[in-house]
């Protein structure tokens, strides 16, 4: 997985020197030329990704675009392409990206186009399932099929569904859902089933449906607007609090009763809520539709809310207690605006199943395809049982394997090319219903004719198509850089454990530990609530007696949360003076703070273990430093300055 991220995170760098003169070179590395027009691709994609500014000019960023061309030498160089874990990984995000390009465009847009005017709508269904796989014996399946027709056809003669369902629906959980689905919308079920839902009214039933479960008979019960997007905010107290004293209930209700008080939203969600991504921002979460969050109590809670404003009770769900508040409800999106995720959502799962049935006919007609049909009488005689056995063998110089088996463009795959695959694919299991020889021949042969067509399409792929070479090879390059770090820079820190507290007693003095106290902060909007409080902790109550003798149900006035608090926590007030004891009362923006200190920790040195990891990230970059260095001592780098100049006044214009 941090291959994926890093490779993200990368310069897009692309070799796009198509019809490129000599004088559009930029620089040159070991003479190997690199033409503006990569350095301009890459400069205008990724500048946004830049955080410090000195980069972000062509100067500044020109080094970067340097160093990262200097890694991918480097990696060549250590021939850390030809490793097999680098190859497979490669292979794999190869296979992965090119069917996506399998699909003409057109079927990719209607596909799009269908998914978007589907998600307008939910549909609410009930539904016969009668399981049996794809790989089912044909008795079986046509046995499945009959009890599906019956099913079908009572409740087409208005038999009661539920009935229907109870007696003969083989899904697990019947009995406790009696086939109801709920709502749903596009991308939410196997694509044959979505299109036999949508495509049936309600109250009718659909024709037999067939997926990988088996077949269904659905019908509809309902169908409701999806509905517009609505943004809301919300503050969060955990149940994953490992403290058994905690209870998140109490402290939700306790925020709620703040809220109820007249306290700010915002400044409680920054202050409290335990989402870390939403609370700095005043507890914002980005918009979402019904049905797309994975808390159904949540979303259902924040869909009653009508009003921009208006504020849920408490609710719970799977990641804990929730305070919402609606923000804004959104206006529906364009088909434009969605298309880019839409295309993605549709090419995989059983969509992409839906149209790969095109895709060999696709290629045939595009590159031109011709066979010869005698092969199955050949293979049926050349082939015995030991191939069920996975110890079928054969004669790789036998003269009758040169004859042709296929041509696909000006390429020809012979015989022997079929009998290689043949013995590497009967070490893998075929489908139950492959019993016969010939049978197996005709399913082997299907599945030979598939890869080696699909393999062709891939090869072609990057001569023909600009987009798909660019993704391509910013990734090869992506996992060059990635191995070629590991090697020389991550790996070289992790084990080197001496260098590693070198690194620490000479830099120590930077690792410290600001003023620290060990405390309980009182916080209240109400001033007279903590001066009671000072009062009582003066005379010997502790923290959580206070709290008990000043709250009711009816009012909370005060707020405790205790730990170990650093100077500069957002907790602690505004000019802190780190002294054991009770302190004075602070106001600050939002009300008034009071703190117990129980032990004031000084500031010092923190110890090798408290920041190892810190001390490992530091030493990776001064080890970073030193080896970009050598490279470029290495690899001698010439910058050609003209081309520098024209590519300065062509990004001011």
């Amino acid at each position: 997985m941090k291959k994926i991220i890093l490779v993200c995170a990368l310069f897009s760098f692309v070799f796009t020197a198509y019809s490129q003169s000599q004088k559009d070179v930029i620089l040159t590395i070991e003479n190997t030329p690199v033409y503006k027009q990569e350095f301009l691709r890459v400069y205008k994609k990724n500048l946004d990704l830049v955080k410090d500014a000195s980069q972000k000019s062509v100067d500044g960023y020109l080094d970067l675009f340097v160093d990262y061309k200097l890694k991918v030498q480097e990696a060549y160089a250590q021939k850390l392409d030809q490793a097999k874990a680098y190859k497979k990984e490669f292979e794999k995000y190869r296979a992965q990206l090119s069917r996506n390009y399998l699909f003409e465009q057109k079927i990719e847009e209607d596909m799009a186009r269908e998914a978007y005017e589907r998600s307008k709508e939910q549909i609410n269904a009930q539904h016969v399932l009668i399981m049996v796989g794809y790989d089912a014996l044909p008795q079986d399946t046509l046995q499945a099929y009959n009890k599906a027709a019956q099913v079908m056809q009572k409740a087409k003669n208005g038999e009661d569904f539920t009935d229907l369902v109870l007696q003969y629906s083989e899904e697990p959980n019947t009995k406790e859902q009696n086939g109801n689905l709920g709502y749903f919308s596009a991308f939410s079920m196997l694509y044959p089933f979505e299109n036999a839902a949508y495509n049936t009214k309600v109250g009718a039933i659909s024709d037999i449906t067939r997926t990988s479960y088996g077949y269904h008979v659905i019908k509809v019960l309902d169908r409701r607007p999806t509905g517009n997007e609505i943004t809301v905010s919300h503050i969060m107290v955990s149940n994953k609090n490992k403290d058994p004293k905690f209870d998140p209930q109490v402290r939700i209700n306790e925020l709620y009763q703040l809220l109820n008080q007249g306290q700010k939203f915002e400044d409680l969600a920054k202050q409290f809520s335990e989402d870390k991504n939403s609370g700095v921002s005043g507890g914002k979460l980005k918009p979402f539709t019904r049905g797309k969050l994975r808390a159904p109590k949540f979303e259902t809670a924040a869909f009653k809310l009508t009003t921009p404003g208006d504020i849920s009770m408490p609710v719970s769900s799977a990641f804990g207690w929730h305070i919402i508040r609606l923000e804004a409800i959104s206006e529906s999106k364009t088909f434009e605006q969605q298309r880019d995720r839409l295309l993605a959502q549709g090419n995989r799962g059983e969509r992409l199943l839906a149209v790969t049935s095109e895709i060999r006919s696709k290629i045939k007609d595009k590159y031109g395809y011709t066979n010869d049909a005698s092969y199955a009488s050949f293979f049926n005689q050349f082939v015995d049982k030991e191939i069920f056995n996975r110890r079928w063998s054969y004669d790789s110089l036998n003269p009758t394997l040169d004859k042709v088996i296929f041509t696909i463009g000006s390429t020809r795959f012979y015989y022997r090319d079929f009998a290689a695959h043949l013995a590497v694919r009967q070490k893998r299991p075929v489908p139950t219903t492959v019993k016969t020889l010939e049978s197996c021949v005709r399913y082997m042969y299907d599945d030979f004719e598939t890869v080696v067509l699909q393999e062709y399409f891939i090869d072609k792929l990057e001569e023909e198509n600009l987009d798909y070479a660019a993704v391509i090879s910013e990734y090869r390059d992506g996992l060059l850089i990635f191995d070629v770090m590991e090697k020389n820079i991550w790996n070289a820190a992790k084990t080197d454990t001496l260098a590693l507290q070198k690194f620490y007693q000479k830099n120590k003095a930077t690792y410290l530990w600001q003023d620290r106290v060990d405390a309980t902060i009182l916080t209240s909007n109400e001033k007279a609530a903590l001066e009671e409080s000072k009062v009582l902790l003066q005379q010997g109550k502790t923290p959580q007696q206070v709290k008990e003798l000043l709250n009711s149900d009816a009012s909370l006035r005060v707020l405790l949360s205790k730990g170990m608090f650093e100077n500069g926590d957002k907790q602690l007030p505004d000019n802190f003076e780190f002294v054991a004891g009770v302190s004075k009362i602070y106001k600050g923006q939002d009300g008034y703070t009071l703190v117990q200190v129980d032990q004031v920790l000084p500031s010092g040195e923190k110890s090798f273990d408290q920041v190892r990891g810190t001390v490992m990230s530091q030493y990776q970059q001064q080890l970073e430093a030193s080896w970009m260095q050598s490279l470029r001592e290495k690899y001698p780098v010439v910058i050609h300055k003209k081309t520098l100049k024209k590519i300065k006044k062509e990004l001011k214009k």
